[in-house]
């Protein structure tokens, strides 16, 4: 888990060896409101940042007399990314050691300022470097929290094996476990693969039926003409072929709970019936005029968009109210990003123990829009290890569709241009987190921090 240290605002770190570069820099963003420090070479630049507090870096690429060769500014560098691997980096540097400040970009360095800089693009870059390492520092903070609860949930609770990170899902399990114990009707609503049925699941091992039967039944395979038979049973001789007795599954599930998938396509003719038997709690057989007494909770879920339904006269409004006492919105895998990779590596590890993903891997994968939700990338992890040739899963072993087989990168085919509006938004949807930010929008670190600033106003 992340540290939470950081908790005073952050500073500006500018390493230099020349006194007076490092006083000029402070000097001019304490002017705009920014607390800076010095550090005159690698060593004390290092110790401060383990010390934390450090918002961003602010290096040269040379800190020896007569050294041009920007050797010292990379091994700073890679020395501040192993402390720290967020931490963002602004170079300074000469064009003698100019291909050196390239070469640590394409490593993750935010950008680079020829000396003598601009000083209005410097103090924009600044601002909105410090702006995004808050909202890290705050995204790690609601991290450490939603670890907190999780643990305290899963201790307490049977989560049915479900994984999760998110904030997002944090609520809506939560929220599951909270009305479980209670015998109100639930309706679950998400898009297809994302895991209605495991937060169906949770609220009925929670709840004083945890013992009792869960009856599962796709409400939209039935054909109309067998909807009242399957749900409210038959008696013999109800119609032609039917010899026996047979109890339906309300009865299969009274005393438990009944979990009617894809509510939103069953018939008119069996809402009517359904709608009947949750108003009393009895039932009539097919063939039968005996009523029998059931106690059945039923959750029941759909991905379609029941209000649009009941415009259209497709799906009773009275029925509507009457599932939907309580709500769980399961949303969308591309809207959950922190769970993708946490996901990913548990799939993973229950087909191949020993396998790993590689870097450009994992990726593809914070990067790909999973419209298959939690099923799409459950199958896309048993295809890897079935195609993959060794114990390192790559990206094209995922067999995405926007993947470049041959390099294993994303495609690259006509290009979205990214407003920084666009990249704010981003950022917000995933709480200051700058690589899954990036990966949505499929950018570098580098391009999503270059549309940040953009548009920053710098005012003198």
């Amino acid at each position: 888990m992340p540290d939470a240290k950081d908790v005073a605002p952050a500073v500006v770190l500018i390493v230099d060896d020349q006194a007076a570069v490092r006083r000029s820099l402070q000097m001019f963003l304490h002017v705009h409101g920014i607390a800076a420090e010095g550090a005159a070479g690698p060593t004390e630049a290092l110790a401060r940042v383990r010390r934390g507090g450090v918002g961003v870096v602010l290096q040269d690429m040379n800190f020896s007399v007569d050294t041009t060769s920007g050797e010292e500014g990379i091994a700073l560098f890679r020395a501040l990314r192993a402390v720290d691997p967020q931490m963002p980096v602004l170079l300074m540097t000469a064009w003698t050691s100019l291909e050196a400040a390239v070469l640590l970009v394409k490593e993750g360095a935010a950008d680079y300022f020829a000396k003598p800089w601009n000083d209005d693009k410097l103090l924009g870059s600044v601002k909105t470097l410090l702006r995004m390492r808050e909202l890290e520092r705050e995204n790690v903070r609601l991290r450490l929290e939603a670890h907190r609860d999780r643990v305290a949930l899963a201790a307490e609770h049977d989560l049915r094996g479900l994984v999760y990170a998110s904030p997002r899902m944090h609520k809506v399990v939560a929220l599951a476990l909270q009305i479980a114990p209670s015998d109100a009707p639930v309706l679950v609503r998400g898009p297809n693969g994302a895991g209605k049925e495991k937060l169906a699941e949770i609220v009925q091992a929670n709840s004083r039926r945890a013992d009792k039967p869960f009856v599962r039944v796709n409400a939209g395979a039935l054909p109309e003409a067998l909807v009242e038979g399957e749900l409210f049973g038959t008696e013999a001789g109800a119609y032609t072929g039917a010899t026996r007795s047979r109890a339906g599954l309300f009865e299969a599930a009274d005393g438990g709970t009944l979990f009617l998938d894809e509510i939103g396509n069953l018939p008119l003719a069996g809402q009517v019936k359904l709608l009947r038997v949750l108003q009393t709690g009895e039932l009539t057989r097919l063939g039968s005029t005996t009523t029998r007494k059931v106690d059945v909770r039923v959750v029941s879920a759909t991905n379609a968009d029941l209000r649009r339904a009941i415009e259209d006269r497709t799906f009773r409004e009275d029925l509507y109210f009457r599932l939907n006492m309580i709500e769980l919105v399961v949303p969308d895998l591309r809207d959950r990003l922190e769970d993708v990779l946490l996901l990913a590596r548990t799939f993973l590890a229950e087909a191949r123990t020993s396998a790993r993903f590689s870097e450009e891997a994992e990726r593809v994968l914070l990067a790909h829009p999973w419209p298959g939700n939690v099923r799409e990338l459950s199958n896309r992890v048993k295809r890897a290890c079935l195609v993959a040739s060794g114990e390192v899963i790559g990206a094209e072993d995922l067999g995405l569709p926007d993947v470049d087989a041959t390099s294993g990168a994303p495609s690259r085919e006509a290009p979205r241009s990214v407003s920084h509006e666009e990249a704010a938004a981003a950022l917000e949807r995933h709480a200051g987190n700058v690589t899954k930010a990036a990966a949505e929008l499929r950018l570098s670190r580098q391009a999503f921090y270059r549309r940040m600033e953009k548009t920053d106003k710098v005012r003198p």
